[in-house]
């Protein structure tokens, strides 16, 4: 039985994307049987891999409101044992459909139960919102990973954040739990990414990866060729970082 993770912060920009998709692939490249779920309208996850959004006949959302299976969404990537669900602006309709819904929260796990048993990750990129979507997301995942940008302002938000993680597990999801926090974009040499980062680890204690992600130009290029960072600048501080942090991520989701 695999373990869902959400990528989830509701501030755009601080690297939850690259978080996902990296971590994805290099826990494919290790052995494991992965499944990124593009859980936002943007798509961008799945034109990270290549994917034409715009062209595809059936995305995530179709599998939300029932037109689909899992096995008939997924795309095989160029890395081997990674599986995604593409998602196009499709999606954002979902929010509006579910709203008047029974079970309305419920929809994606519902989705994924049954690919819960062919993965051993199922990694899902929340939209940048506390939403309708991103709620879905929460309710199906057994933990959440926060990337957060080592900078004043991605602090911004982050307590609304946690606090509606909390209520998900006291109303809809007791299992659900805060699987790690991981620090992007940062830069050693900085007083305020130095002090933002002890802030958070003095918040968030052990839940913090010990491994952070460095600014670097190859992780911000690597989704303009369509192919993973791992494939594009393998040597790369960027990719030698989420190599590291994916380790990380196998002891902790466990």
């Amino acid at each position: 039985m695999g373990r869902i993770v959400a990528f989830s912060n509701q501030k755009g920009g601080v690297g939850k994307t690259t978080t996902a998709i990296n971590i994805a692939t290099f826990c494919a490249k290790k052995g494991k049987k992965v499944l990124l779920v593009d859980f936002d309208p943007q798509g961008n996850a799945s034109s990270s891999f290549g994917i034409q959004k715009n062209k595809l006949k059936e995305t995530v959302y179709d599998l939300l409101v029932g037109r689909t299976t899992p096995d008939q969404v997924v795309y095989k990537t160029d890395v081997n044992g990674l599986n995604i669900l593409p998602s196009n602006v499709d999606l954002a309709a979902a929010e509006v459909e579910l709203v008047g819904q029974k079970r309305r929260e419920c929809f994606l796990r519902d989705a994924l139960s049954v690919a819960k048993l062919d993965y051993d990750y199922i990694m899902i990129d929340c939209p940048p919102s506390l939403g309708l979507l991103t709620l879905n997301a929460l309710v199906a995942a057994d933990s959440v990973i926060i990337p957060i940008q080592s900078e004043f302002f991605a602090l911004e938000g982050l307590t609304q954040l946690v606090k509606t993680i909390q209520l998900v597990k006291q109303r809809l999801n007791p299992s659900l739990v805060v699987g790690g926090v991981i620090l992007t974009m940062n830069d050693t040499r900085s007083i305020m990414s130095r002090q933002v980062s002890q802030e958070i680890k003095g918040y968030f204690g052990d839940k913090v990866y010990e491994t952070t992600v460095p600014r670097n130009i190859k992780l911000c290029e690597a989704p303009s060729f369509g192919i993973p960072v791992s494939i594009h600048a393998p040597k790369s501080n960027g990719a030698i970082a989420y190599a590291k942090i994916a380790d990380e991520f196998i002891k902790r989701e466990v």
